[in-house]
């Protein structure tokens, strides 16, 4: 057993070591917004709609280089943003499955929870699907996870033990259970609005 969970304990720290090189902080003007998770290498990022509050935005990067960065794309009811920034060559996280995850599997969060950059976070995947009565919008799509999640930590990666990206974390329902949008849903969300590139207007 002890092997076991130190090799468990290896493997988590290597997944958020890897991942948070794909992790950026989204500002609104100076203050911190929460977090964004790089999809494409050429500059585009993945984010929740509830965290691209401003008309001026910008980006930090890892290594603190900071870009103003476009709307592209919004909807607020499946709480997903998609910005760009003028940056090329940038660390991207391989994709998940998300469709296949099952409630005891491990999963790992990433993000700048009240303003701590690049917090890690740790637990299991509690269930997946639709029917949240608890929550505001049942009817979405969401991975349930029992791991703490603070404001900051909206739009970062939930990853799972092989370090793909599997959802982008939204919201939580209580100290200890988070809730993720599944990467399936951000692929159909890319797919559905960015085939114009047309920047969306915000607020």
């Amino acid at each position: 057993m002890t092997t076991t969970l130190q090799q468990l304990n290896r493997d988590l720290a290597q997944v958020a070591e890897a991942a948070s090189r794909s992790l950026v902080q989204v500002r609104s003007g100076r203050r911190s917004a929460g977090a964004g998770t790089v999809w494409h290498s050429d500059g585009l990022i993945v984010t929740n709609a509830h965290v691209v509050n401003s008309r001026e935005l910008s980006v930090e990067m890892p290594n603190g280089t900071r870009f103003p960065a476009r709307v592209l794309a919004h909807d607020r009811d499946r709480d997903l943003a998609a910005l760009s920034v003028a940056a090329t060559g940038l660390s991207t996280i391989p994709l998940g499955d998300s469709l296949g995850l099952r409630p005891g599997q491990w999963v790992v969060a990433i993000g700048h929870p009240w303003g701590v950059r690049g917090a890690v976070s740790a637990g299991i995947v509690i269930g997946t699907g639709t029917q949240w009565a608890e929550l505001p919008h049942s009817g979405r799509e969401l991975i349930a996870a029992g791991l703490p999640l603070r404001p900051g930590n909206s739009g970062g990666p939930l990853l799972d033990v092989q370090g793909r990206l599997v959802g982008i974390n939204a919201l939580i329902a209580g100290p200890h259970v988070a809730f993720a949008v599944p990467v399936h849903v951000a692929k159909a969300f890319l797919r559905e609005t960015l085939l114009a590139r047309e920047p969306v207007p915000v607020g």
